[in-house]
């Protein structure tokens, strides 16, 4: 009988087993060393069948060799190193792993093919690089490629089909209409909408609970007020910026310093050095970008107000107090002061058309606000009942989404349901190797499905509970739900299909070798570290994710370099922010919100100068932080 050993659980064939099985059949060793080791969990009586064919080894030796193949279908797969520099040349290999996000962004932005197709082909390229190219096992690659679309589906695909449906609801029972008359009673001026709706109510949606839910909504609100799906998606997208890096309560920031071992406190104060410059020329970039210049002096006042009342909180409370409360905080009191500043101040010509030269001869979704004289304002002469009725739905989602926002909430909802799955044949089976971490560490992929938590749950909630408001029955809201899930499908595909790509692109290594050629650039490292921050949203769609993915590689290259690693720390998230208007998972997310599904790549063209240009300004500030200020 042969010997085996015991390894936790796990019964292994000794040494001696397989030196015999050589003995009796040198050639069926090399058969069973290469057959069975590339098709693991194929199982053993495909191999015994191979082997069959090709010789006859003796019956004691089959018996031997059968019982260890059935007992390698069990064992985990091996460990697999991720490798940055396949090519040997740091420039070559990181081109090489710039191919999927030059076949997605070239067939949205070029080809002008659907999102959906886009995505699967980016997928596909994703794939091949990381399997033929970087070396990733199949099964891996596979593996983490469904990870990454689960996740797709939720949280983010979740939240963007329960925003839509409420949206849907409002929308049948014109309650929009009113909602409209009622922000033009605030202001008919569509340069002040962008600000109030666009800047300020979407980093109250960001800070509260991010991962798009901003987009969704300020988007599905301006197509409402009249905005060209155009112009609603992009300037969502330019807005849901400055915000990011506190987005969700502060979890950039805290999963940052969760990878880079630096003080959560330490890096949300130096966030809060970088981006409260940005909340302030943000604005004013926004109204730029939608009215020009001129039209930007128009209503200087109000944008200055709308900026400084935010920059100001940000940086107070991201210094004092911290990374959680910070955009929360800060677009309340933007909000609250814009509003305060409209009672007593006016601009001189009233911007009412959603074109830059302020014409009515926009699209036919235009819809925009005529102010007649003598003629009372609707807003004025409708009854607040109704007026509340039109609100309600969207206080109540700001209500469900800052509770299902809260961390003590969010444990309460995992406590009665969550399943946290480890990913077969990928978790802690990849390792991350030097220098993107210190040490060789085995790279974790559980999934959590969170589903009564997930902040798309509450939006869920919000929806069915402004529906019952809103005076809809049971089987109507059964009925409009039917109604979205076939509105959004592609969209949802779409997400499912970027996610997986980032999530590939991740555990092979394909995005840190892109980082390691950005690391190669020596003194203009703080420069070209915060365009890796850009970069790493742009891939992965999220600034949390670009900061787990590079947070680790910008603290140890700013040790080598000589500096302050939580500088460039800090500087990862301040940067990757900027990228947050170009990932393809927040512009399908903006050509859903505005039912333009299909033109994902008119919004890439629109939003892509912007991202670049105000990227560069951030690294900017940062190499002055580095080598004038000396932070």
């Amino acid at each position: 009988m042969s010997t085996l050993t015991q390894n936790p659980g796990i019964t292994l064939i000794s040494l001696g087993e397989h030196q015999d099985a050589e003995r009796t059949s040198p050639r069926l060793s090399r058969t069973r060393t290469t057959r069975i080791g590339p098709i693991g969990l194929m199982g053993p009586m495909r191999c015994m069948s191979s082997w069959h064919g090709i010789f006859q080894p003796s019956e004691p030796a089959r018996q031997r060799l059968l019982f260890q193949g059935m007992i390698r279908v069990f064992l985990p797969p091996h460990m697999w190193s991720q490798v940055y520099n396949p090519l040997h040349s740091v420039l070559l290999s990181a081109l090489v792993a710039a191919i999927p996000v030059v076949v997605l962004l070239g067939a949205l932005g070029v080809f002008h093919l659907r999102a959906h197709v886009a995505a699967l082909l980016g997928l596909i390229a994703s794939l091949c690089v990381a399997i033929f190219v970087f070396g990733m096992p199949t099964q891996m690659a596979l593996m983490s490629a469904v990870n990454g679309a689960a996740f797709g589906l939720l949280p983010i695909g979740w939240i963007i089909l329960n925003v839509i449906f409420l949206y849907q609801l409002s929308l049948a029972k014109g309650e929009f209409q009113v909602l409209q008359e009622t922000i033009g009673g605030a202001t008919k001026d569509r340069r002040l909408q962008l600000l109030l709706i666009a800047f300020a109510f979407g980093a109250f949606f960001e800070g509260a609970s991010g991962f798009g839910t901003p987009v969704a909504v300020t988007g599905a609100i301006l197509i409402g007020l009249g905005f060209t799906p155009l112009a609603a998606s992009g300037f969502s997208l330019i807005a849901n910026t400055a915000p990011v890096a506190f987005g969700a309560l502060g979890t950039p920031i805290i999963a940052l310093s969760g990878v880079t071992g630096l003080d959560a406190f330490e890096l949300s104060k130096m966030v809060g050095h970088q981006l409260p410059w940005f909340s302030l020329i943000i604005p004013f970039w926004l109204i730029w970008a939608f009215a020009g210049f001129r039209g930007m002096l128009g209503v200087w006042p109000a944008i200055l107000v709308t900026g400084v009342s935010f920059a100001i909180p940000q940086f107070l409370v991201s210094n004092f107090v911290g990374p959680m409360l910070v955009d929360i905080i800060a677009s309340l009191v933007s909000m609250a002061m814009l509003i305060l500043f409209l009672k007593v101040w006016h601009p001189n010509t009233l911007w009412t058309s959603t074109t830059r030269d302020n014409s009515h001869a926009a699209s036919d979704t235009s819809t925009p606000i005529q102010e007649t004289a003598g003629q009372p304002n609707p807003a004025a002469t409708r009854s607040y009942q109704n007026t509340f009725k039109a609100l309600a739905p969207w206080i109540i989602l700001c209500v469900f989404v800052f509770i299902w926002g809260w961390p003590q909430v969010r444990s309460f909802l995992d406590g009665i349901f969550s399943l946290k799955i480890p990913v077969p044949g990928l978790d802690k089976l990849v390792q991350k190797m030097p220098p993107i971490v210190a040490k060789p560490t085995a790279e974790p992929a559980v999934y959590n499905f969170t589903p009564l938590s997930a902040t798309g749950t509450g939006i869920f909630v919000a929806s069915i509970v402004g529906g019952f408001v809103m005076g809809y029955s049971p089987l109507g809201l059964i009925s409009m739900y039917w109604k979205t899930l076939k509105l959004v499908r592609f969209s949802l595909l779409t997400i499912a299909c970027m996610l997986a790509l980032g999530t590939v692109t991740r555990y092979s290594g394909t995005d840190a070798a892109l980082g390691i050629a950005f690391a190669q650039t020596g003194v203009m490292y703080p420069f070209f570290g915060t365009l890796l921050g850009w970069l790493g949203v742009a891939l992965t769609g999220s600034d949390t994710a670009s900061n787990v993915l590079f947070g680790g590689l910008q603290k140890i290259t700013a040790q080598q370099l000589g500096l302050n690693p939580v500088l460039m720390a800090a500087a990862n998230s301040s940067g990757g922010v900027m990228g947050k208007m170009i990932d393809a998972q927040s512009i399908v997310v903006a050509s859903t919100a505005t039912r333009w599904y299909g033109h994902e790549g008119e919004i890439l063209r629109f939003v892509f100068f912007h991202s670049i240009a105000l990227a560069i300004l951030v690294g900017l500030l940062v190499m002055a932080q580095a080598y004038v200020f000396h932070m």
